[in-house]
């Protein structure tokens, strides 16, 4: 008797506990990832596998991850609140359906630098008209600075709840900046968060002149208003290429400001989905 009222106590507290962590849980996030190209970006997702995981514990969400890009179906998306794309995209057709399918039914989803990537004639090709295009609203790559620096960063829209609580400009980790087809100031849909203040100028230092920035129009965080989404430019560490060590240079989440912004948006896309959109 002493043995099952033992049992019968522990099993009380198992289930106190586990209502508790429950309780305490308040969305779900799925993180999917590559990690087999660049170096640079195989750093950014180990570094987000390790950041995210904390921030979870401190602002009570759970966090996975997988670079099995076979679990972006209808049964497997149906568990989580916010999808993230570290590094690549989908490329299988029934894979990029189902994200779209998602994302029309009131999913959340947040995006860093090459998640959003499309190159003709490249491995990753502008084949997915929906997601550069209609989604993103940016449309192909075009060119980027070089080495990855940091840049000071001009809050664009004060008032969305990303912004909130950051200074009108801040500086950002190193990072790898990419210019895009569109002029995202003309799609009405694209509400810009953050862009690359003009005291950033010159960004970049070379060697190639194309790879240093000496004036335009850069947005780097911006989300769409027809879907509960944040694209950030962010996710490119610096490397140690020329001596061919290849050590991390450079760590994403170094600038306090940015990663609030970052942890803003998750927090923003995992509210609940009854609260609406902005």
């Amino acid at each position: 008797m002493l043995a099952a009222l033992k049992t019968g106590v522990l099993c009380v507290i198992w289930i106190a506990t586990a209502c508790t962590l429950s309780a305490q849980v308040s969305f779900k996030v799925i993180a999917f990832y590559t990690a087999q190209n660049d170096l640079a970006h195989i750093s950014f997702v180990h570094e987000a596998n390790r950041w995210f995981p904390a921030m979870a514990r401190q602002y009570h969400f759970q966090y996975n991850s997988t670079n099995n890009w076979g679990n972006l179906n209808d049964s497997f998306l149906a568990h989580y609140d916010v999808v993230l794309f570290l590094d690549t995209r989908p490329e299988k057709t029934e894979q990029r359906a189902a994200f779209e399918r998602y994302m029309k039914k009131d999913g959340a989803w947040m995006g860093f630098h090459f998640s959003a990537f499309a190159l003709p004639n490249s491995t990753y090709p502008d084949n997915w008209s929906w997601y550069n295009n209609d989604f993103l609203g940016c449309g192909n790559y075009v060119s980027n600075t070089w080495r990855p620096t940091a840049a000071i960063l001009r809050v664009a829209d004060k008032k969305h709840p990303v912004t909130k609580g950051l200074p009108s400009t801040f500086r950002s980790a190193p990072n790898e900046w990419y210019r895009w087809q569109h002029d995202l100031r003309n799609n009405p849909d694209i509400d810009i968060l953050a862009a690359i203040d003009s005291s950033s100028f010159p960004l970049g230092t070379g060697p190639k002149p194309q790879e240093i920035w000496h004036s335009g129009y850069y947005p780097v965080a911006w989300s769409n208003k027809k879907y509960r989404m944040v694209y950030v430019n962010m996710g490119h560490n610096d490397m140690d290429y020329e001596n061919k060590t290849n050590k991390e240079l450079s760590s994403t989440f170094s600038s306090p400001m940015q990663n609030k912004l970052i942890i803003n948006a998750l927090l923003w896309l995992g509210r609940k989905k009854t609260a609406g959109k902005k």
